[in-house]
This record gives structure tokens, C-alpha cells and sequence, in this order.
């Protein structure tokens, strides 16, 4: 896929992603701060972050829900910077977490404990005791073992642990098959055939409260009608749960919405829940709150990563943009085979367009961020990987002995570096020889 994107000198163009990282006078900006000054103060790589972007892609939830329940539990797995957690926090936001690494950066920010959903397939006796402690929300089942395990933690406390099971409803949401997350063959979940009897199990241990049902079928998803299908079979189940005397408060539909990358035609939070709002009040599950795990779509184009060029290699075959940011700074290229949008920081009109496959430092053929794209750059240039806002530093790694990036935060003509850049003796600080 060729990005056909870069603007002229001084455009005034505005970058796919986000309307909050846009060119001014030829230099592209967050908000009102040049990207080119932060990365000269600030070195690269540099991942940055927009407030305002993140508001109002939480915005877009809240004017969706209206006067409905529906509790909006960020996913933070896709960014749990403490910065871009308090800002959440801060709008009312609940969260999904899936470690007690995660929920102690919550509770770091301040954010209410009993807005937490506990995902995950592995939670450890020490991570649920936590959660216990702290009072989570819900705790989303993921297997027979886990339950069994869970309320034997919870009893030894003397609690009930309120548990949602998560159902796994054998649809596909039409999307990488490693974050497609609601098929027969993926490790999450409960298979929808065996709910019934699943419930029946939980409502029948000492240690443990039922109060939801889950479902969780993937990220990046376009379009409404996965999400309608599974919501079709939890509906199904509900009412057989009901046939039980098995009540259930809360339905978490989980996240999964996508954002644009280069030119997808995106699910409006507003479009996904006024049709989930219909078919619940059509099957007379209207007074039900509906839990919602967004990730991507709030934080993915919030965020941008700049990085150096460092030389232009002129092969045979190909040429290769070798920059200073690699699949340590930002994996996804290499895990998914996804696509990010390239944008030169300052564009140039006096050098040559050419096709780059722009790659990184590391030891590994595997390390590039972008493969074929049209750009007219030269050595010290700096380009911004649009898009990188959800999965990028989280994903982050040392490979290479290489300290990871610096996050700033954008918010209108100010910024705030939010973590500094590592260093080496930072990381060697943890190791130790024998002597």
C-alpha cells in the first residue's frame, strides 16, 4: 500500500488519523506545538500525545449514550501511560484491565475501583486477592478452573467475588486473526454451548456473586454486524439463563471498534449502540446496563511517533529508509503486518520522490514500519508514524539493549513530558554478574 498522502511545502494538509495533528506554515503539529521542536528538544523516537484527541474520542461514547446506562471501562492494555489513564479517570471513565500491574496503575490515577473490569485467561490467587481488596466491579471468567479458583480465594476472605462469564460466541469479527479474539479456536472465553452449565457452576459456589454476562470478539472492527451477531446469541442465552432463575445486572459487549489507519470506513460509537439499544429493548432487556471495553478507539489516533532519518540505502532491488525508531519502539508493522501512515514532519519539494521501505536499526529483517511508500526526504529529516497511540509504547521492548522512547502530552500550546526517555544505565541497573 503506497501512501500517497505527503503533502507539498507548506500545505495545509491534515493528516488521516486525527484533525489534531495537522500541518501549520509546513510543519506539522500537535495541536498548536510544532512536532519539529519537540523532537529537537526532546530527541527521538518520540511517541505524542494529544489531550484533546483523547477527549474527544471519549466524547463520541458519551454523546452515543445518551441517557442510557452504559458504563465505558477503557482498555488499557492499549495504552496505560498514567497521564492518558488520568485524563479517563477524570472524564468518568471506568476501566478493563487485565493484570494487577494494571490496576495499580489505576488506582495510581485515582480512578474508582468499582468502575474496574478484571479480564484475562491467566489471573493469578495474588491478582484476584487484590482485586477483592480494592473492590472491583466485576471479574470477567474466562474458564471452569478460573472460577473454581476464584471463589476459593474469595471465600478464604470471607467475600463473594462478583463474576461476569465470558462467553466465547463463535463469530468473526472480520479482522486480524490475531486480535480476532470470539472464535471457536481462540484461548478466550467460555464456548457459548457450555454457558448454561458454566453459570449453573458459578451461581453454586460459596465464593462467588453473579452479576454479568461478557463478550469480547476482536479489535479493529468496521462493521456493526459482528457485533449485532454475537449480541443475537448473548440475548438467546439470556433468556435461557432466565428460564434458571440465573439474573443477570449487566451485559459487557467488550471493545473491538476500529480507526482509521489509511482509508477505512469506520463504526460510529452512536451507529454500534443505537442499534444494540434497539434489539435490547426489542427483546425486552432494555433496564440492563451495558458495559463497554474500548481501546483502540480511544487512544489510537491520539497519538503519533516521530523518529530520524539516519540514511538512505540504495540497493539493487530496493531502497530502504533506515530510521531511527524500530520494532522495539513500535511492533505492530512486524506482529501484524499492519499498516501505519508515514508523514514527513517538514515536507520537502527539493529532493526526488521515491518508494522506501523505511526500517529500523535492529538485528532482525523483520524490523521495518512501513513498506513502499512514496516520500521525498533526505538524512536528519524527521517523519511521524500517524496512528500509534493504542498498541505502540505499550508494546514497547529493550531488544537490542535499546531504552525505550519518551512519551510527551500535547495539550494546546503546552506540553508535558508524561515518561522520560530510558536510559542504558537505567536498564543495566537491574542486572547483576556473578561476581
Amino acid at each position: 500500500m503506497t501512501d500517497t498522502r505527503v503533502p507539498a511545502a507548506g500545505a495545509q494538509a491534515t493528516p488521516v488519523g486525527s484533525p489534531y495533528f495537522a500541518y501549520r506554515d509546513g510543519v506539522l503539529h500537535a495541536e498548536s506545538v510544532s512536532v519539529a521542536d519537540l523532537a529537537e528538544r526532546l530527541g527521538t523516537p518520540l511517541y505524542i500525545y494529544s489531550r484533546a484527541a483523547l477527549h474527544a474520542a471519549y466524547g463520541a461514547y458519551r454523546d452515543a449514550i445518551g441517557s442510557h446506562d452504559v458504563l465505558v471501562c477503557y482498555g488499557m492494555k492499549a495504552n496505560s501511560n498514567l497521564a492518558v489513564l488520568r485524563e479517563f479517570a477524570k472524564m468518568g471513565a471506568g476501566f478493563d484491565i487485565v493484570s494487577a500491574g494494571e490496576l495499580q496503575r489505576v488506582l495510581a490515577v485515582g480512578g474508582d475501583p468499582s468502575k474496574v473490569v478484571f479480564s484475562g485467561v491467566g489471573k493469578q490467587a495474588s491478582e484476584m486477592r487484590l482485586a477483592l481488596e480494592v473492590g472491583v466491579k466485576c471479574f470477567n471468567v474466562e474458564s471452569i478452573p478460573e472460577l473454581h479458583r476464584l471463589s476459593a480465594v474469595a471465600a478464604s476472605m470471607g467475600k463473594r467475588a462478583p463474576v461476569s462469564l465470558r462467553v466465547n460466541p463463535d463469530v468473526d469479527p472480520k479482522t486480524h486473526p490475531y486480535i480476532s479474539t470470539g472464535l471457536k479456536e481462540n484461548k478466550f472465553g467460555i464456548a457459548i454451548e457450555q454457558a448454561l452449565d458454566a453459570y449453573r457452576n458459578a451461581a453454586s459456589l460459596p465464593g462467588i456473586k453473579v452479576v454479568g454476562l461478557d463478550c469480547h470478539i476482536g479489535s479493529q472492527i468496521t462493521e456493526a454486524s459482528p457485533f449485532l451477531d454475537a449480541l443475537d446469541k448473548l440475548l438467546d442465552l439470556l433468556d435461557l439463563l432466565a428460564a434458571h432463575d440465573i439474573h443477570i445486572d449487566h451485559l459487557d459487549l467488550g471493545g473491538g471498534l476500529g480507526i482509521r489507519y489509511s482509508d477505512e470506513t469506520l463504526l460510529s460509537p452512536t451507529t454500534l449502540l443505537n442499534a444494540v439499544f434497539e434489539r435490547l429493548l426489542a427483546r425486552g432487556y432494555g433496564d440492563r446496563q451495558i458495559v463497554l471495553e474500548p481501546g483502540r478507539s480511544l487512544a489510537g489516533n491520539a497519538g503519533i511517533l516521530v523518529t530520524r532519518v539516519e540514511y538512505l540505502k540504495h540497493t539493487d532491488s530496493k531502497l530502504f529508509l533506515i530510521v531511527d525508531a524500530a520494532m522495539n519502539d513500535l511492533v505492530r508493522p512486524t506482529l501484524y503486518d499492519a499498516y501505519h501512515g508515514v508523514l514527513p514532519v517538514v515536507p520537502r519539494t527539493d529532493v526526488v520522490t521515491r518508494n522506501y521501505d523505511v526500517v529500523g536499526p535492529i538485528c532482525e529483517s523483520g524490523d521495518w514500519l512501513a513498506r513502499n511508500r512514496d516520500l521525498a526526504v533526505a538524512e536528519g529529516d524527521l517523519l511521524a508514524f500517524e496512528s500509534a497511540g493504542a498498541y505502540g509504547m505499550v508494546m514497547a521492548s529493550n531488544y537490542n539493549t535499546r531504552p525505550r522512547a519518551a512519551e510527551v502530552m500535547v495539550d494546546g500550546a503546552n506540553f508535558h513530558v508524561v515518561r522520560s526517555r530510558e536510559t542504558v544505565a537505567q536498564l543495566l541497573a537491574l542486572e547483576s554478574t556473578l561476581g
